[in-house]
């Protein structure tokens, strides 16, 4: 083995990963305990919590601890987990209709506990009889109202109970504590009252419904949730549930899940293509606008290789399958979006410090909100001090503020690959949000990446096609980029002819080749080539110079001794790559390009793209070498490429932006993927990371100001001076409307323009 790859293999890191399912999570109190839990677990090394996935993403040491422990430790928090399905496919509907019950199932116990609620608070005037002495024991009413208050506790509300109690035995707090504290203190202190005889206020009214207005906020949550994961689950419904596997000539359509490696596939037109493969036989175009996002169908024959879930628009192909489930291209987009929107962003670091000590804060406060509620006034009323106790908890819940960050990540991501761009999270996006320095790498990014014939000179212009003809027949012989370029460019420009039979083909590497058709005697290569083979070149020496100081290539013929064409060959600029750079600049970033070509041709690129800087004649160290150089004056340098020499300079860059038509080891460098080839992808990219940090930063300042106004006006501060004191019942719906309005903003990501 190599220095080289001994350095790549110390370089990976040896521990594992796995994403385990997380239930019972209703807020960042229990996004952070189960976080807690699995940090400080025994060979774990890092670890995620996502409030809106219900996921955790571990890290671990495989030698020290693996998935069992793992998911006994979240387990041993109060919530539940389990293990994942192994290699499981592109996911189908399950996760989707598991969502959907269990949305219904909230909303449901919801208004139920409404209703009930409502029911209570009208017969609250019927309530009030003068007649009903101590001695008479509760009325029937207020009796009617415990029974309820009992069934919604116990049937709608339980779970806040169970999972309060499991919290409190693991020493953390979280939604769930505040809940059942204010409800179960409402209800205990209304329980006395009842039996106790002494004319005071019940609160079951109150529990009833804030515990229904709590559900009704956590199942708007759940709607919300199912919205932003919308283009995730619309992805994974591009996988056809069936294929087509043509075995001992006989067809038969079986389950996804049963195609092996090897079978062959068969898809007829208009279908969508089951499975990564490579086709045997058949042709036909293919749609790849779920992939790439280009509009126009791509030609397939036989060898080339196809992608599940493309539409097969004409043509019947026969397909041997090679990649299937989780190894396919479609299964890792999705993992790759599963995962952005399952990280975190460095800004939610915040709301985890303040959620983690939050809980009991808050139970301080309402605590010390009794207490001098039971003390200041000069009539202390035990019927107030509850309200306002009760009241703080309520308001004080930290949905908003678990909320705040992931919500925008998942939609954030969601947009981004519904617009070709697959940003690997929410730290990506916050630093992709960030930069103030582009970089482009030249060949294959900026340009096309092909070499393309842009300007050609035949001397005997009244024989062009046969001339083209010839040469088109010599260079149809050599695998060279430049004799594939200048075949390509004839059969654009010369009439259809039969091919001519080419004899004594021979190459002289780097300089150009040899042939005769005909009897004729056909020479293709250099100038120096040419005249060292005795040919007067002169006829073509205005246009050499020409293209010369143009950075382009130059490649002559001749026929039987005699000048006879050159061709002008460059690597051609993408077609918008000009705008996109002025679009950039327009947003007040900085744009370079690097490239190891010659510094002439890379600064004819240059200034075609409109790019002021260039860095020419670097090899891949010297592009990481540019990258730490800008970084230490003090840039925030995103890089876009596509090649194995641009994957360190990815790597070292702030953010790597790889475009999908390069290779995987530069897809594997770079924090974002660019899946369409069109360059206006990088603005998309980060116009959308620009967004998402505003939407960011919005849902936490509206998440804090919310906690600091609503607190301590639930706490009475206003009473006083004006005379406000918070129902809880309010304090339930203020609380409930903080998540769903956090949710709502994120949302509007979605219709974000992205130019």
């Amino acid at each position: 083995m190599s220095a080289a790859k001994q350095d790549l293999k110390a370089s990976v890191p040896h521990d594992l990963r796995i994403t385990l399912p997380v239930e019972g999570m209703t807020c960042a109190a229990c996004q952070a305990t189960v976080q807690k839990a699995l940090t400080k677990a025994p060979g774990v090394t890092r670890a995620a919590v996502n409030l809106m996935t219900n996921e955790a993403t571990v890290h671990y040491e495989p030698g020290v601890t693996d998935p069992t422990r793992l998911v006994a430790a979240i387990n041993d928090t109060g919530y539940v987990s389990r293990l994942p399905v192994e290699d499981a496919p592109v996911p189908d509907d399950s996760a989707e209709q598991t969502a959907k019950a269990e949305y219904v199932s909230i909303l449901r116990k919801s208004i139920v506990s409404l209703v009930l609620g409502a029911l209570a608070m009208l017969s609250m005037p019927l309530m009030a009889d003068p007649h009903q002495s101590h001695a008479d024991g509760p009325s029937l009413l207020v009796l009617a109202q415990l029974v309820a208050t009992v069934f919604v506790m116990v049937w709608a509300g339980r779970h806040f109970y169970v999972g309060a109690w499991k919290s409190l035995g693991h020493g953390s707090a979280n939604m769930n504590t505040l809940i059942a504290i204010g409800t179960g203190a409402a209800f205990l202190y209304s329980l006395v009252v009842t039996f106790a005889g002494n004319g005071m206020h019940v609160y079951y009214e109150a529990v009833m419904i804030i515990i229904a207005l709590v559900l009704l906020g956590h199942a708007m949550e759940a709607r919300a949730k199912r919205n932003t994961t919308a283009a995730l689950r619309q992805l994974a419904r591009l996988q056809p549930s069936t294929a087509r596997v043509r075995t001992n000539g006989l067809d038969a359509d079986i389950p996804i899940s049963q195609v092996r490696t090897g079978d062959r596939v068969i898809v007829r037109p208009g279908e969508r293509i089951p499975v990564d493969g490579v086709i045997l036989s058949g042709t036909g175009a293919v749609d790849e606008s779920m992939l790439t996002g280009e509009s126009i169908p791509v030609d397939k024959q036989p060898g080339d290789r196809v992608i599940g879930a493309t539409i097969n628009t004409s043509g019947s192909l026969e397909i041997e399958a090679t990649s299937l489930g989780s190894s396919s291209v479609l299964a890792r987009i999705v993992q790759l979006m599963k995962d952005a929107q399952g990280s975190q962003a460095p800004i939610q670091r915040l709301a985890d410090r303040i959620s983690a000590v939050f809980v009991p804060a808050v139970v301080s406060i309402a605590v010390l909100t009794f207490a001098v509620w039971m003390i200041v006034p000069d009539e202390p009323s035990i019927a107030s001090a509850m309200t306002a106790a009760v009241a703080v908890l309520i308001i004080a819940c930290p949905c908003a503020m678990g909320l705040a960050v992931p919500t925008a990540v998942m939609v954030a991501s969601g947009r981004g690959a519904a617009a070709g761009v697959l940003i690997k999270g929410g730290e990506p996006l916050e630093k992709l949000a960030g930069v103030d320095t582009v970089v482009f790498d030249k060949t294959g990014t900026l340009t096309e990446g092909r070499p393309t014939v842009v300007d050609s000179l035949i001397v005997d212009a009244a024989n062009r096609n046969e001339v083209l003809a010839m040469i088109s027949a010599v260079e149809s012989q050599s695998e060279h980029p430049l004799a594939k370029a200048i075949v390509a460019h004839a059969a654009m420009v010369h009439e259809s002819r039969s091919p001519q039979p080419v004899d004594n083909f021979m190459a002289l590497a780097g300089k150009g080749v040899f042939a005769t058709i005909n009897g004729r005697y056909i020479i293709v290569g250099t100038q120096a080539l040419l005249e060292e083979s005795g040919v007067d070149t002169t006829p073509l020496r205005d246009a050499i110079a020409r293209w010369i100081q143009d950075a382009r290539t130059v490649v002559l013929v001749s026929i039987d001794g005699r000048a006879a064409a050159a061709f002008a060959i460059a690597d051609t600029l993408r077609a918008n790559a000009s705008a996109v750079v002025t679009a950039l600049k327009r947003r007040g970033l900085r744009v370079v390009m690097l490239s190891g070509d010659r510094k002439a041709t890379a600064e004819a690129i240059a200034r075609e793209a409109n790019v002021d800087e260039v860095i020419a004649e670097v090899l891949p160290d010297g592009k990481v070498a540019a990258i730490k150089g800008l970084q230490q004056d003090g840039h925030r340098v995103a890089m876009i490429g596509d090649g194995l020499n641009d994957a360190p300079a990815l790597a070292q860059a702030d953010i790597g932006m790889a475009m999908a038509t390069g290779t995987d080891i530069a897809a594997e460098a770079a924090s974002v993927t660019l899946m369409r080839s069109d360059l206006a992808s990088v603005e998309h990219a980060i116009v959308l990371a620009r967004k998402t940090m505003r939407t960011m930063k919005t849902n936490l300042f509206w998440a804090f100001i919310y906690n600091v106004i609503g607190i301590p006006v639930a706490a009475g501060v206003l009473y006083p001076a004006f005379g406000i004191l918070l129902s809880p019942i309010i304090a339930s719906a203020a609380m409930a409307f903080s998540s769903v309005s956090v949710v709502s903003n994120s949302l509007r990501l979605r219709g974000a323009r992205l130019q």
